[in-house]
């Protein structure tokens, strides 16, 4: 798959960039797509929700009132669930919600969505760039440029950039990330992918094994 190479003021270079069908063109696997979105947000949980149950509140242990003769349910302690202030039933434990996925079904998973964006010519190859200074209006006149103000973008840079990544860290609906860091989430959470000439040999060597 052929796509023209960009610069960062949205000018066609004359250059074009060979995506690879294996990558970028394959049949997507929805199945493999929904366990690889799922086990990232279920990653995201900190699992720390907690409530007392009845052993773990703090209160009187005298027998409320008579076991016989008052015509009502007996009752024998106030930190039961059915009282106010009683502890909870079956209440949230702290949990580890991760689960493990084989490293084949994730990289199906990410060339999957990666096959989804291409398709939907959501794919944006730009030539390498750099910022001398750290400043948000350098970012943002990229995005400009690339028509990219008003939607969520990801940005593949090939290695860590310091410079682009400080600058674009005010905008929300924007992020930029090395290839290394590329997952199945972070590509469809985008309106447009935007792929840095040098990261394409990077993506491809890490999807392709």
């Amino acid at each position: 798959m052929k796509v023209a190479v960009i610069d960062i003021n949205g000018k066609e270079t004359g250059r074009k960039a060979d995506l690879s069908d294996a990558v970028f063109g394959i049949e997507p696997n929805d199945h493999a797509v929904y366990l690889d979105v799922k086990q990232y947000l279920a990653n995201q949980r900190q699992g720390t929700h907690k409530a007392k149950e009845r052993a773990e509140i703090v209160g009187s242990t005298r027998k409320i009132k008579k076991q016989k003769g008052t015509g009502t349910a007996r009752a024998g302690s106030i930190k039961s669930p059915i009282f106010k202030g009683g502890g909870r039933v079956f209440g949230p434990r702290p949990r580890n919600y991760s689960f493990k996925l084989n490293k084949n079904l994730k990289r199906l998973a990410r060339k999957s969505a990666l096959s989804i964006k291409a398709n939907d010519k959501a794919i944006t190859v730009v030539e390498d760039f750099t910022f001398d200074t750290i400043k948000t209006k350098n970012f943002t006149a990229v995005l400009k440029s690339l028509g990219l103000e008003n939607k969520k973008s990801l940005f593949v840079l090939a290695e860590s950039n310091k410079n682009v990544y400080l600058s674009s860290r005010n905008f929300k609906g924007s992020e930029v990330i090395t290839a290394s860091e590329l997952s199945t989430y972070k590509i469809l959470n985008a309106n447009s992918v935007i792929l840095l000439e040098g990261s394409l040999k990077g993506i491809e060597m890490n999807l392709s094994k």
